[in-house]
Order: structure tokens, then sequence, then C-alpha cells
């Protein structure tokens, strides 16, 4: 995908905030339970991309001070709305001016791959504090839960859509632990990592919902969109009328290479 058109569907999220914070999935608790234990209780945040929340949810019920950096205004005002104590800085994290390098821990929860792949991790490790660390979570689906109908569904995206066949979901075993490729930038002492993997139910309009919030459908046309969702919403249908969707939400995080301050 070309930088403009990366540009084009990293605005999408913001054309529905609501929906968006309605029917994206929360974090697994667990991961932030391990993540507190590598970086301690009481870190001082900075998340990249929170959307509306759904990470930052588990920071601010542990009391972590954070401060959000959103692309969409409108997903900005939302989040502001539900955390009413976390700063929330609208801006592009790849050109924003950095602040000085204050923070414990950098977050960003699926949304490290929207970012310039060039200087993501550099300006990330910019604006830690001397033994700070910089946390990935990352989202892949995978096989598992209604496992027919993510095969047969791939029919409705060969009619609708242009995405080639990808040959079925992975297994969760077969994900690559370090997506991100955050050990092997330099950056880092160390590098550790952790993963979850959950199933989601969801009834047939709320897949689709789901689905309207994902910035490859969102940039369909609507001709396009409307038949792929008919397609797919006839074979929740048929299958019952919901289907289970499996998660695997990973967790990186990078320990810089700078000695902590005494």
């Amino acid at each position: 995908m070309g930088r403009v058109s990366r540009q084009n569907l990293r605005q999408t999220f913001g054309e529905d905030a609501e929906l968006y914070d309605r029917v994206r999935p929360a974090y697994p608790r667990e991961l932030f339970d391990e993540l507190a234990r590598i970086v301690g209780e009481r870190p001082r945040v900075l998340e990249i991309g929170p959307g509306t929340g759904q990470a930052t949810a588990a920071m601010v019920q542990r009391g972590w001070s954070v401060t959000a950096v959103e692309l969409g205004a409108e997903l900005a005002s939302v989040l502001q709305r539900k955390f009413p104590a976390v700063e929330v800085v609208v801006a592009d994290f790849d050109t924003w001016d950095l602040p000085p390098a204050d923070f414990d821990l950098v977050v960003s929860a699926t949304a490290f791959h929207w970012l310039d792949p060039a200087t993501r991790v550099q300006r990330c490790v910019d604006v830690l504090r001397p033994g700070g660390a910089l946390a990935v979570v990352s989202t892949h689906h995978v096989a598992g839960g209604s496992e027919q109908f993510f095969v047969d569904v791939q029919s409705c995206y060969d009619r609708f859509t242009d995405d080639a066949a990808k040959g079925g979901l992975p297994a969760a075993d077969d994900v690559p632990h370090d997506p991100e490729g955050l050990a092997e930038t330099g950056f880092f002492g160390s590098v550790e990592f952790r993963r979850s993997v959950r199933d989601v139910d969801y009834s047939t309009a709320e897949y689709l919902e789901l689905l309207s919030s994902y910035s490859g459908h969102r940039a369909l046309t609507t001709d396009r969109r409307d038949g792929l969702y008919e397609c797919i919403g006839g074979l929740i249908d048929a299958a019952g009328g919901s289907i289970t969707k499996r998660y695997l939400n990973q967790l990186s995080v990078g320990i810089s290479l700078n000695q902590p301050l005494a």
C-alpha cells in the first residue's frame, strides 16, 4: 500500500467515532497485568493512536498518568469524554513536535502499523526517559471459532472486493512473536513478549457493525459494501444467526538501552 493510500485509510476511522467506540473490543486485561509486571505500577504513559480508548481504559483503571496522541478529532473527542483525566492531543504522531524525553512508557495498541516504519521506533525512543519502554500491542485474526464461516466468507470478498484469496486464517501459533520487529531495531537492551487468545461471539448485526469500523471496508464504494454485507450477513444467518471470531493479541515490550535514572 502506498503512502497516500495509507494516509487516506488512516482517516476513515474517525468517520463514525461512536460506532468505533461501540463495536471495537477492549484488550485482554492480562496483557496489561503483564505490562505492569514489566514496567512497574505507576508509569507515565504516552499512548499513540488510542482511538476511543480500547487500551486506555485498562491504564486509567490502574491509575496510570496517560497522555494520548490521536489523529482523528472525532475519536479524540469521544476519548476525552470517556476519560477526562487523560491529556488528549489531536495530532499525527509521525509529524508531531515531540515533547521532552519524560515518559516511562510508550504504548501503541493496534495502531503502530499505521506509523511511518522509517521513523516510528526512533521517535518513540526519543520521548522515553532513560530505561523507559515501548509496548506494542498487535491484533491478529486467527483460525478458530466458526472456522467454516471464515472459509466460506472468502467467496464474498472475492465477489465484491479486489482482495486476493489469502488461503485462510493462520493458526495462532504460526503468527510471529515479534510482528513489528522490535528486537531487530537495535534500540532495546531486551524485548519481552506475551500473547492472549480469545473467542468473541457476534450476531449478524453485531458482526456487520464491526466490519463497518475497519478501514478497508469503509473505503469500499457503497454498492460494493452493500453487496459484501448482504453476502456475509446471509452466511451468518444460514449458520444460525451468530458466529464466533478468534483473536490473538500480542504484546511486545522493548526496554531501552539507556540506564534507568538513579
